[in-house]
């Protein structure tokens, strides 16, 4: 039996390295291990413009980086132990709340926001992570 793209040609590919290279994903493997992660894990630029703080949120919260990232990575964390065995969806919502303040648009103050972590293959078919807002792929 022959698959329907068994003959097809590739005509382009853009791979996960390709991307990090590029900066559309961000690679927090080292933190995510501190969190308990045994797989690769990278965040996209959206998610990483959350996690990077505005001067007025550094400067009034004391927000920095490391903390809003331990943030993403922890309540996935949570999100995934507390869905353990609920099924093999390969996509999880969560949601996490970030002090906001200086973001052009944003209310300032605490803020809910809601990610998707896609669990799957990554470049080389090994298991990878990736966290997004709710509106990517």
């Amino acid at each position: 039996m022959t698959g329907f793209w068994d003959d097809a040609e590739v005509i382009s590919v853009y791979t996960r390295a390709q991307a990090i290279e590029d900066g559309v994903l961000v690679d927090v493997s080292e933190i995510a291990r501190e969190a308990g992660f045994v797989v690769p894990v990278a965040v996209t630029a959206g998610v990483w413009a959350l996690v990077e703080p505005s001067e007025q949120e550094e400067e009034t919260w004391g927000q920095s980086v490391q903390g809003r990232l331990w943030d993403v990575l922890w309540m996935a964390w949570v999100e995934i132990r507390r869905k353990a065995g609920s099924g093999d969806e390969p996509k999880l919502l969560y949601e996490l709340l970030f002090q906001i303040r200086g973001r052009h648009g944003e209310r300032n103050g605490l803020r809910k926001f809601q990610l998707k972590l896609h669990s799957g293959p990554g470049d080389n078919a090994e298991h990878v992570i990736t966290i997004m807002l709710p509106n990517e792929d």
